[in-house]
């Protein structure tokens, strides 16, 4: 399995997904980079993802969304923060409502995914996500956001082979 530790830090409100893969550096950033090969793991394997905006640069927005197996479409955006390809993104994250705005009764994540190169063609790729409030971090994982996002980055694997 790609993913090879989840930690839930309740005091510092994070989520950190750790994960490593047979690719170089270069080959994992495209998985951020082209919106194409992005929405081909970005989500749980069921829920798969349609990129409608893309714009990886500071500033930039990028929305989405998934559609899972009876059909129904859950929404996101991301406001990208900080872009050093091929080493780290960040971006604030957050759930969208059915026209794609920002849903202001969930809660924003801070998503910060560095990529370093491990010796012989590997990477490891560490998210971190952090929460406003614990109540924040608790919905989101009650909603299954540790198996989803353990989920998609399972998906990785096949994409770079």
């Amino acid at each position: 399995m790609t993913v090879t530790d989840v930690t839930k830090d309740l005091d510092a409100l994070t989520l950190t997904f750790t994960s490593e893969f047979a690719a170089p550096v270069t080959r994992v950033w495209q998985m951020w980079a082209d919106p194409r090969r992005l929405e081909r793991w970005w989500g749980p394997p069921t829920y798969p993802a349609t990129f409608v905006d893309h714009d990886l640069t500071p500033g930039g927005r990028m929305s989405y969304f998934m559609t899972g197996p009876e059909g129904d479409q859950p929404r996101g955006w991301w406001r990208v923060l900080e872009v050093a390809a091929p080493h780290r993104l960040a971006f604030d994250s957050g759930f969208a409502d059915a026209s794609g705005e920002p849903d202001a009764h969930m809660p924003i994540m801070v998503v910060r995914a560095t990529l370093s190169d491990v010796g012989d063609a590997r990477t490891r790729m560490v998210i971190v996500v952090t929460y406003a409030t614990l109540f924040a971090m608790e919905q989101v994982v009650s909603m299954g956001m540790v198996e989803g996002m353990s989920g998609a980055l399972g998906q990785i694997d096949d994409l770079l082979g």
